[in-house]
């Protein structure tokens, strides 16, 4: 049997629901027959924690180092040695500290090959703010970081997966920054990741509109009817297997969204609502375009319901998953393409 992967898990704001979620998730023995978990923390921190939750029966595995995580127990790399006071439900300058210190330590394990895979608990993207952390989020930090050309928000679920164009921009920015260009490169992303970290060997991909009813040919608009359309036209010549534009509220209404293996919508809400009321929980974050795999829950902070026992840990397990699945996707990929005659029986078995 091959050694199993080491998963790392920065643990986000210290006075958000992050470390609540990450020890409920690894409560369950059974997920260490799967993966190896090292948590980026504190100790100290963590049991804060589990005691506002009144877990007894659960403790970390303290490790230096990434190389000496024991594989029979959840580990845990202490990032600073200092006291901190927690102030459950609290946005402050103390929480955006260290949820950096935690992610900017695992990014660094990440990018030397001493884990496998990066999940990130919420941080908040007003108090992360500080030097070395400029960005309005995980993904265009990590994106930075690994040097990608650009990445793709690829919300994923049992049952839906949605990416986005623009992201974590203002919606009165929105329309300018739908270009062909920008609609093409995420398609292309989309349909590479489908393929190699799904294993979806034909996606089939819906578009959607800018505008209501995806502009009514031009009386709402012009952008669906001037830009959307001839993105899809120009990523089918391509090869890529893409339809629409479709107006987004019947769209999801309709379930049509059932009939294809992702959707693109133009800008962050008009994709996540209906993603986080169709996966209810269940749902998480992957951030497509990266050399190496990140994922997150697809629920924030949580300050409201800090300490107080009821945050559900659904996600992040989906997370930690999902993240160990595309890992061993990517590294089959690899092996298949490296040994075609092997790849050309695999393509058989699929079709």
């Amino acid at each position: 049997m091959s050694e199993k992967l080491k998963i790392g898990i920065s643990i986000g704001d210290i006075n958000g629901i992050g470390l609540e979620v990450i020890i409920k998730s690894l409560l369950d023995n059974r997920i260490l027959d799967f993966f190896t978990p090292i948590v980026y923390g504190n100790t100290k921190v963590a049991s804060f924690h589990r005691k506002a939750l009144g877990v007894n029966d659960f403790s970390f595995n303290v490790i230096n180092s990434a190389d000496q995580a024991n594989p029979k127990r959840s580990n845990m790399i202490n990032c600073w040695q200092e006291d901190v006071k927690i102030t459950l439900g609290e946005q402050n300058e103390v929480g955006g500290k260290y949820a950096f210190l935690s992610l900017q330590r695992a990014t660094e394990d990440l990018k030397a090959g001493l884990i496998d895979a990066l999940v990130t608990a919420p941080i908040n993207k007003h108090n992360i703010q500080q030097e070395g952390f400029n960005f309005p989020g995980h993904t265009e930090y990590l994106q930075a970081e690994f040097g990608a050309e650009d990445v793709l928000m690829f919300m994923v679920s049992e049952d839906l997966r949605v990416g986005v164009v623009t992201g974590h921009i203002p919606v009165k920015d929105v329309a300018a920054a739908i270009t062909v260009d920008s609609i093409l490169h995420k398609l292309r992303m989309m349909n590479n990741s489908l393929k190699t970290d799904f294993w979806i060997k034909k996606p089939k991909i819906a578009v959607l509109g800018l505008n209501p009813h995806a502009g009514d040919d031009g009386l709402i608009g012009k952008e669906d009817l001037e830009i959307i359309r001839p993105a899809i036209e120009r990523a089918n010549e391509e090869g890529i297997f893409c339809f629409g534009p479709y107006p987004a509220d019947g769209f999801f209404a309709a379930d049509t969204y059932t009939k294809f293996d992702a959707v693109l919508a133009m800008y962050h809400d008009q994709g996540l609502i209906p993603f986080k009321h169709i996966a209810s929980r269940t749902g998480i974050n992957f951030t497509a375009g990266l050399p190496v795999v990140r994922t997150s829950p697809d629920h924030g902070t949580g300050y409201d319901i800090a300490g107080q026992n009821i945050a559900s840990h659904t996600s992040f397990v989906e997370a930690m998953f999902e993240a160990v699945h595309i890992v061993n996707r990517r590294r089959e990929q690899a092996e298949l393409t490296a040994n075609p005659l092997a790849f050309r029986r695999l393509s058989k078995d699929r079709d």
